[in-house]
């Protein structure tokens, strides 16, 4: 079969769906790569770099040759106009590319009739075998840089804290309104460049993953968990969103930079950020609303526009993957091959459909000219209820255990307790009391160690190195002889033992380190 990598007709969409380096995957796959002149132009892949791949060059008008037809964008034009994209797909022809069926049923109108398959890159399940042909988070993460990027650019500050001659200049800071992968990827690029970060989301489960990247998590004195499916976030209630609409009010009036990334699957993005808040803002300050096209976070933000109010720049690009073109283009083209490669089971350049795989069935919307879209839900989510069911008896069952364990640990000690009461009758007092502190020791020990988190262990041995060096030491500070050797002995122990603490305890200093962001 043949591929076309498409070239993109939508104005200033800059991404390309195949790359130099994907042509040579799609090639061992069994299939003929065909790529439209000049295709992967403004993202600097030249027509030659696709050639020396192995792909053949073609006109804009030989849509006719190609099986598999690849594109980013979805298919645009009407059906009556022949020169448009939906009036050039033939009968049995694949079209892989987003979709986003939801929003666009109208396309879906025009298209019906057409003996035709249509691919969704944003309907594959978000599910754990899926991850490698998640597009929307390859995109979602060039996304989140480029929101930084581009509030650097309008910033007229340093993101990072220095120390000059001139004076010292304090760190920006900044806020990210939804943890998801946009927002992490945001937390990141910002980090990086020095800034102080605070993020925020719905759902505690990114707390976690939000922290380990350097930034703090803002917390609601609220319980209400807004998980929702396939990792989105859902909507809350009217408490919660008047807590956290407070929350960003006190948080407008001390960060210099906020990025929205809050969305809601099938519903217009919430307003997270009023005209009140952007009028508290400090001047100069900038706004990164990246759910602009779907109606914005901000009350004041415009898609594909730079608005100025107040001396707040409120940005509302789009097209931030598009920005970065040559990455963005890299990354789709990869998940592309990585969903081809599992339709082509045999790699013999046939494309299967196979609607009992949960991940083809998801991503399919229409098949053989009939709209099968949406996709029912993956069989993994009916698994995971049925663990979730299973966690109660599960708890119970560790709780048993857990008594046991300890009526256990109860009966073992009153062995030992009775042993050390028959040795008390029969040992010297002397061999009693050492013993006893033997015990003792040990206990402690034992129970100090084994309540420490396992990673943490090696730092923990050198701290009671350390000490145990200091318990060497006031042993050897009480001894008093009259010889000299003993005194000598003594003095090596000494520099020995506070080799051992110093050591030890920079040893520990180093090792938290470890640990630290």
């Amino acid at each position: 079969m043949k591929i076309l990598i498409a070239k993109e007709s939508i104005e200033g969409e800059c991404r390309v769906s195949g790359t130099p380096s994907s042509v040579a995957k799609l090639i061992k796959l069994g299939y003929e790569v065909l790529v439209e002149n000049g295709a992967g132009q403004l993202s600097s892949f030249t027509d030659k770099q696709f050639q020396d791949a192995g792909a053949t060059i073609l006109s804009a008008a030989d849509w006719d040759d190609a099986d598999i037809i690849l594109k980013v964008r979805g298919l645009s034009g009407m059906r009556s106009d022949k020169l448009s994209e939906v009036g050039r797909i033939r009968n049995d022809q694949t079209v892989i590319s987003f979709v986003y069926p939801s929003q666009n049923k109208h396309l879906l109108n025009e298209l019906n009739g057409i003996d035709f398959n249509l691919v969704a890159m944003d309907c594959v399940p978000r599910i754990s075998r899926a991850q490698k042909m998640d597009a929307l988070s390859s995109m979602a993460n060039i996304a989140g840089y480029r929101a930084v990027v581009e509030a650097a650019n309008c910033f007229g500050r340093f993101f990072t804290g220095q120390i000059t001659a001139a004076g010292k200049i304090n760190p920006a800071k900044v806020l990210v309104i939804g943890a998801g992968v946009a927002g992490l990827a945001a937390i990141g690029a910002a980090r990086s460049l020095g800034a102080i970060v605070r993020a925020f989301d719905t759902r505690p489960e990114v707390k976690e993953q939000v922290e380990s990247m350097g930034a703090d998590f803002l917390l609601l004195d609220f319980e209400e968990d807004g998980s929702g499916s396939g990792g989105y976030a859902k909507v809350m209630s009217d408490e919660f969103i008047k807590a956290e609409m407070a929350l960003f009010a006190d948080q407008a009036k001390e960060v210099d930079i906020i990025v929205t990334t809050a969305l809601i699957p099938g519903k217009p993005a919430p307003t997270l950020i009023t005209q009140d808040m952007v009028e508290s803002m400090k001047p100069g300050s900038v706004i990164v609303d990246m759910a602009a096209e779907q109606g914005g976070n901000c009350q004041l933000s415009e898609a594909d526009k730079v608005v100025s109010y107040k001396g707040i720049n409120i940005i509302g690009y789009t097209d931030l993957p598009s920005r970065l073109a040559a990455q963005s283009s890299e990354l789709y083209a990869t998940n592309l091959v990585h969903l081809l490669s599992d339709m082509t089971p045999e790699k013999d350049g046939n494309l299967k459909f196979d609607l009992e795989d949960e991940v083809v069935r998801g991503a399919t919307v229409i098949r053989s000219g009939e709209v099968i879209w949406p996709a029912p839900p993956p069989k993994l989510n009916v698994a995971q209820q049925s663990d979730s069911q299973k966690v109660e008896p599960e708890e119970e069952k560790n709780k048993t255990e857990k008594t046991s364990k300890g009526f256990g640990q109860i009966g073992f000690l009153g062995i030992i307790a009775l042993v050390i009461w028959v040795l008390g009758f029969f040992a010297p007092a002397d061999f009693m009391a050492h013993f006893t502190v033997f015990v003792l020791a040990c206990f402690v020990g034992y129970q100090v160690i084994w309540n420490v988190t396992p990673a943490l262990h090696t730092p923990l041995m050198s701290v009671t190195n350390a000490i145990s060096g200091i318990i060497v030491l006031g042993a050897v500070l009480q001894i008093s002889s009259n010889s000299m050797v003993t005194i000598i002995l003594a003095t090596v122990s000494v520099f020995i033992a506070t080799i051992n603490i110093v050591g030890g305890f920079t040893v520990t200093k180093r090792m938290l380190q470890m640990f630290q962001k």
